[in-house]
């Protein structure tokens, strides 16, 4: 179970806390808004989306792993780039936390239904 981080800005007198599930909730719906990528789950089928996403809480700031699958006829550099931002958009708008680096792992290539010839 993932452990509840806090974070306390200087102007306020309490402590809010936030679960990191919460955070990878964010990161998970800032990826699935990217055109032409799905959230890739390592290797099983029976895995979470959730495991597909890797939070590392530091000083600096949250260091974001996320493992995706690109679609055919999407540029994968223009893909990456696309989810770095929206997930650094996404968790420092709707949370208190910093981003300190995204890595985005391209896992593979889904071939479209329709992109497939006979």
């Amino acid at each position: 179970m993932p452990e509840a981080k806090k974070y306390q800005s200087a102007e306020s007198k309490g402590k809010t806390y936030y679960n990191a599930g919460i955070v990878k909730g964010i990161v998970s719906l800032a990826v699935s808004e990217v055109a032409g990528v799905a959230i890739s789950p390592k290797g099983k089928k029976s895995a979470k989306i959730s495991d597909a996403i890797k939070l590392k809480f530091g000083d600096n700031g949250i260091s974001v792993d996320v493992f995706v699958n690109v679609y055919t006829g999407y540029t994968v550099p223009d893909v990456a780039f696309n989810i770095q931002q929206n997930i650094k958009q996404s968790v420092e708008s709707m949370s208190e936390y910093k981003i300190s680096d995204i890595n985005v792992h391209v896992a593979g290539v889904i071939i479209a239904d329709d992109d497939v010839t006979d």
